[in-house]
C-alpha cells in the first residue's frame, strides 16, 4: 500500500501527519537510555513510513515501541492515525481494483475500531488532549457512529475552541446526521453484479470480497466452484448462503425504482404464471406418479432452484422420437422433496400432477420454457347414460386394480423382486377416489410399465373410457405374463 493511497484523493481531518517522540521527559528515569533510544528509533521509522504512505510498516513499528513503552501518547496517537488513514484507504477504494490487485488483511471496521481503542486509551490519561478528540471522532465516522462522533466533538472545542480540524469534523457530522447518516450515493458501476451487469439484486458478498447477484453466482457456480472474479475456491450453498442485507437494504433505498424493476426481472423467472412452465427434457410421466431425479447437469440445476424460489413445479417431457422436437404433450410435476448436496447437485422426489399441451417452446439460460394449455377429458353430461356407464367401469375397475395388486405382489414375492413390491406399494399409496374417473384412468395406468410412445398415447386420449380399458388390458397382459 503506497502512492496508491496519496492517488486516491483520501484525507482526514486533523491527521496529515504523525508526531515526532521526544525522550527523556519527566517519568522516564526508569527506561535505560539505550531502551529509549529504540523506541525513538521505531516511532522515527514508523513516522518515515507514514509519510510514505506505507501505514502497515508504519502501524507494526508504532506497535513494536509500544511493546517496550505501553500507553505512549505520541505512539498512540502516531498508530491510531495510521489506523484511521488505512480504514479510510480501504473504504474508498474502487471494486474493480480487486481484480487486478487482490488485498488480504483486516477489513475496514477492525482498523477503525483498533483506531478507537488507541484514541481512548490516551483520553483516559490526558483528557485534554485535543490531538486524541481529533482521533476518535475520525474513528466514530468511519464506523458510521455519527452521534458518539458529534459528542467526542463538543467535547474537544471546549478543550480547544479554535480547533479547525475539530470545526470542520462537526459541520461533516451535523450535515451527516440531518440526512439521516448517509447521503444519496451516486449510481454507478460500483452497485451493478459483474456477471449480469446489472443493478445486484439479493446481493452475496463472497469471502474474497466480491458482490454479485445470488443467482448470478450460483449460476456460475453450476460449473465449478470459484469466485467468478479471482478464483477463488467458495465452500458456498444457496441453501446456507444468506444474502448481504445492508447491502441490498442501501440499493433498495437509494435506486428504489431500478430495484423494483430488477425484483420483477427476477419474479418473471421464478413464477412463470397459470400459461407458462419451465420443462426437464427426460420421459413420459402421466398423472398420479411418484418418482425420484438426481439433478447434476448446470442447466437443470439453475431451473430447479429458480423453481424452488416459486410454485416447485415444472414440465416432464420426453424428444418425440418422429419429429426430433419435445412431444407436444407433457405433464406437470411438483416437487414434494428437494435436498441439495454438497457437489452442488439435487435430489429430488416428485408427484405428478396433470397433463397439458405445449403451444411453442423457447430456450432461456439453457433450459426449456413453453407456452401451454391445461388439457381434460371430455366428460359425458351429468345425469346421462354414459356418465353412469363411466362410473360403473370406475367402480368395477378399481375392484379389479385391488385384487389386481395382490396378486401381482404375491408373484413379487416368489421372484423375491424387492424392486417391484416397492414400486406397488408406492402406487397403492398414490391411488385417487373413484369419484375423479379422469385422474382414476391415469393412476391405472402407473401399474403396469409402459413404452414412452404407450404412455404418449395415454396422455394425449381425451376419452376416459377408452383410457381405463386400455389399461385393463396392459394389466391383464402384464398378469398373463407372470403366469407362464
Amino acid at each position: 500500500m503506497t502512492s496508491e493511497a496519496s492517488s486516491s484523493g483520501l484525507s482526514l481531518e486533523g491527521l496529515e501527519d504523525v508526531e515526532e517522540f521526544v525522550g527523556g521527559i519527566e517519568g522516564e528515569s526508569s527506561m535505560s537510555l539505550d531502551r529509549l533510544l529504540h523506541v525513538s528509533e521505531l516511532v522515527q521509522m514508523g513516522n518515515q513510513a507514514f509519510r510514505d504512505n506505507r501505514f502497515e510498516e508504519a502501524i507494526n513499528c508504532y506497535s513494536r515501541a509500544n511493546t517496550i513503552k505501553p500507553l505512549d501518547p505520541v505512539i498512540l496517537n502516531n498508530r491510531c492515525a495510521a489506523y484511521l488513514r488505512i480504514c479510510q484507504f480501504l473504504k474508498h477504494r474502487p471494486p474493480a481494483a480487486s481484480e487486478h490487485r487482490p488485498l488480504s488483511g483486516l477489513d475496514p471496521t477492525t482498523h477503525a475500531e483498533l483506531a478507537l481503542k488507541d484514541a481512548e486509551k490516551v483520553l483516559f490519561f490526558q483528557s485534554d488532549s485535543v490531538k486524541s478528540f481529533i482521533l476518535k471522532a475520525n474513528a466514530l465516522i468511519l464506523l458510521e457512529k455519527y452521534e458518539l462522533a458529534r459528542d467526542v466533538i463538543l467535547s474537544g472545542l471546549q478543550v480547544d475552541p479554535m480547533s479547525n480540524p475539530l470545526k470542520v469534523l462537526e459541520r461533516t457530522t451535523a450535515s451527516t446526521i440531518t440526512t439521516g447518516g448517509h447521503g444519496k450515493p451516486e449510481r454507478s458501476d460500483d452497485f451493478d453484479c459483474t456477471l449480469c451487469l446489472k443493478l445486484l439484486f439479493e446481493p452475496i458478498t463472497t469471502s474474497c470480497g466480491h458482490s454479485f447477484c445470488r443467482s448470478c453466482l450460483f449460476q456460475s457456480m453450476d460449473r465449478g466452484n470459484r469466485c467468478p472474479l479471482c478464483r477463488t475456491v467458495l465452500f458456498i450453498s444457496p441453501r446456507t448462503c444468506a444474502i448481504s442485507v445492508t447491502l441490498n437494504n442501501i440499493i433498495e433505498k437509494n435506486f428504489p425504482q431500478e430495484y423494483a424493476e430488477r425484483k420483477l426481472e427476477h419474479d418473471s423467472l421464478t413464477n412463470y404464471g397459470a400459461d407458462l412452465i419451465p420443462l426437464f427434457v427426460m420421459d413420459v410421466i402421466v398423472p398420479c406418479q411418484k418418482f425420484h431425479l438426481n439433478i447434476f447437469e448446470p442447466r437443470y440445476r439453475l431451473m430447479v432452484r429458480r423453481i424452488m424460489e416459486g410454485n416447485r413445479r415444472m414440465g416432464m417431457v420426453i424428444t418425440d422420437s418422429t419429429t426430433g422436437s419435445i412431444a407436444d404433450f407433457a405433464c406437470e410435476v411438483e416437487i414434494t422433496e428437494c435436498e441439495p448436496l454438497p457437489d452442488g447437485r439435487f435430489f429430488l422426489e416428485l408427484e405428478s400432477r396433470r397433463r397439458f399441451r405445449i403451444l411453442r417452446n423457447w430456450d432461456q439460460d439453457g433450459y426449456r420454457v413453453a407456452e401451454i394449455e391445461w388439457v381434460q377429458d371430455i366428460y359425458p353430461s351429468e345425469g346421462t347414460r354414459e356418465k353412469a356407464d363411466l362410473q360403473e367401469l370406475t367402480n368395477n375397475a378399481a375392484g379389479f386394480a385391488r385384487s389386481w395388486m395382490r396378486r401381482a405382489r404375491d408373484a413379487a414375492q416368489q421372484r423375491r423382486d424387492r424392486l417391484r413390491l416397492l414400486e406397488l406399494d408406492k402406487a397403492e399409496s398414490m391411488m385417487p377416489t373413484t369419484r375423479d374417473p379422469e385422474r382414476f384412468s391415469f393412476w391405472l395406468a402407473t401399474l403396469t410399465n409402459r413404452r414412452p410412445s404407450e404412455r404418449l398415447q395415454l396422455l394425449r386420449m381425451r376419452d376416459t373410457t377408452e383410457r381405463i380399458r386400455r389399461a385393463l388390458v396392459y394389466m391383464g397382459a402384464e398378469e398373463q405374463g407372470y403366469r407362464e
